[in-house]
This record gives C-alpha cells, structure tokens and sequence, in this order.
C-alpha cells in the first residue's frame, strides 16, 4: 500500500478506526523529512495491512499546532484508535520496521487497560485540585 496524505478534515477518521496506522508529520523544506520519505514509502509497500499516512505541517499548520508538534520529521503510531508511539526524528530502515513489528505484538487488552488507569488517575489528581 502507498501512502495516503492526511489533512485536518481527514486526519481523526484515518487514525480512529481499528488497525494500525502511521503518521509521518513532515515540511517540504525539511532536509530530513526528505531522506526519510523514501524509508517510510518503502515500509508502505512492505506492510500492505498498515496505514501510512503523510502529514503536511505547511499546509496543515492548526492540525500541527494541535498535536503539539514542535520537530519534524514526527512520527506518531495509532492502534486501534490509540496513539502508541511518537517520536521526532526521522529513524533508519530496521528501526520502523522493528517498530511497525512492535506494534503489532502489542497486547491491546493491556494497552487499553494501562490507558484506563492513566486516565482514572488523572481524574484522581483533577478532584484532588478541585478540593483545594
């Protein structure tokens, strides 16, 4: 599969359904967003059963403001729904493809359950503000 390009009307759609998907947040004018292209184009045409999704930060500049994007290339990884990875830089070859493997060993009951605790805890830590 080649990538698809991602937009702030697409974007959600594209990494809340179920499976995997990467999203590579990238400039034009970015030297090393350009060396890595190739990597994660290649990687596309390996793992036919992930999404590999193409982030303009020019042209998307809100949907790059509001994932906090601060470096390019960024690479953030969803699973079924769940943002699992993120990382500025752009990695070798064996690094994504290791990664993308990673990813889809993950156990996603224990993910989602890690995820709950998080969320139950940062809701702990919010009453706890609130009362004071």
């Amino acid at each position: 599969m080649a990538t698809i390009d991602v937009t702030e009307d697409t974007f959600e759609e594209t990494v809340s359904g179920e499976g995997i998907v990467l999203v590579d947040a990238w400039a034009d004018w970015c030297g090393p967003c350009k060396r890595f292209a190739p990597v994660f184009e290649k990687e596309s045409e390996e793992h036919s059963d992930v999404t590999f999704a193409k982030l303009d930060t020019e042209a998307n500049q809100g949907l790059a403001a509001a994932l906090q994007i601060q470096s390019i290339p960024t690479l953030m990884v969803f699973r079924d729904s769940i943002m699992v990875f993120r990382e500025a830089g752009a990695l070798p070859p064996a690094a994504l493809d290791d990664l993308i493997k990673q990813v889809k060993d993950l156990d996603m009951n224990e993910v989602r359950r890690q995820v709950e605790e998080q969320n139950a805890q940062a809701d702990a830590e919010a009453a706890k503000g609130d009362q004071a």
